[in-house]
């Protein structure tokens, strides 16, 4: 079984995941940054940029107020003029997945107003603080699915993590068509993906993705969200141009001298997988500012080492700084 399979069904959802599923197939998943100004106001000019750079470069999707995208520190208003913007760069050439999150009910708040703005379905970002139960972590996407119109992706991480019973139940929920996994385990991950009706969507979300993105593969889950495709779409692409032609040469050396350092200084300090994404772009001139607190932008020394690497990385696919 693959996470890429035959649409079924005629519910109101399908020819999003239709469209989810053949994006998927074949590019990465972008997931954009939310600029921001100096004095940390939205700047919706600097993301309007952003965005509609990111479409140029061909994703499956875009995934706009999402984790790289800051969702935990904007306001409903922000979060509104964000999905709006997003939608209108990309202006129906791919399927925008918005961010969702906290309680049920504020999920809803936000469920409403990404309906509103034209969102095609939504990714249920991890609630916010305590540990929960299966079954209240199978409820929190039933009320959320039973409010919105909008087809729904799960994502595990942090304190959500399902069980294979519990994707079997949760595939069950009119609305809910997927799981993003950003945990890694890939033995609970098989079972999940056997679990699972064959037209379920799974894709890899792990922090830096294109490093375990083999790994996934071999369970079954091919596809991916890239954090690189929002600062340097060339490396992401070329990667999996790669990775699907099984040239595992240049696989390998984009790993090796990219990627994998790449983590090693992104795991240096916290949240700098999400401040070392806005640092590189904002070196690549794409007007997304810093980041809000509490996450920190990279020091001095560590933004220049992540200058070096990524003027090696893009070296690596014919492309500059």
């Amino acid at each position: 079984m693959t996470s890429v399979g035959s649409a079924t069904g005629t519910g109101p959802g399908t020819a999003v995941v239709r469209r989810l599923r053949e994006g998927m197939a074949d590019r990465v998943l972008s997931f954009p940054l939310t600029s921001f100004r100096d004095d940390g106001s939205f700047d919706p000019d600097g993301y309007r940029a952003h965005v509609a750079e990111r479409v140029a470069a061909g994703p499956g999707a875009v995934f706009p107020v999402c984790g790289t995208g800051e969702f935990f520190s904007l306001d409903e208003d922000e979060y509104r003029r964000a999905v709006t913007i997003a939608v209108e760069e990309t202006a129906g050439r791919v399927p925008v997945v918005a961010g969702a999150g906290y309680g049920w009910a504020q999920a809803l708040r936000f469920a409403r107003i990404a309906e509103d703005a034209g969102a095609d379905a939504l990714l249920v970002m991890p609630h916010y603080l305590t540990a929960a139960p299966q079954e209240g972590l199978v409820a929190q996407l039933e009320r959320i699915a039973a409010g919105t119109r909008l087809p729904l992706i799960a994502y595990q991480r942090g304190q959500v993590t399902y069980t294979a019973e519990s994707v079997r139940r949760i595939a069950r929920i009119p609305g809910v068509v997927g799981l993003k996994d950003g945990h890694g385990d890939l033995d609970r991950l098989q079972r999940m993906v056997l679990a699972a009706p064959e037209d379920f969507l799974f894709f890899n979300g792990a922090a830096t993705a294109e490093v375990q993105a083999r790994a996934y593969a071999a369970v079954g889950v091919p596809a991916y969200s890239s954090a690189v495709h929002a600062f340097a779409p060339e490396i992401a692409n070329a990667f999996l141009a790669a990775l699907r032609d099984g040239d595992s040469g240049t696989v390998d050396k984009l790993l090796r001298d990219f990627y994998v350092p790449l983590v090693e200084l992104r795991d240096r300090v916290p949240g700098y997988a999400v401040s070392l994404v806005k640092a590189a772009a904002r070196l690549r001139g794409c007007p997304v500012g810093p980041v809000r607190a509490p996450l920190t932008d990279p020091s001095a020394a560590d933004l220049a080492e992540l200058k070096t690497l990524l003027t090696a990385g893009l070296a690596l696919v014919g492309a500059a700084l």
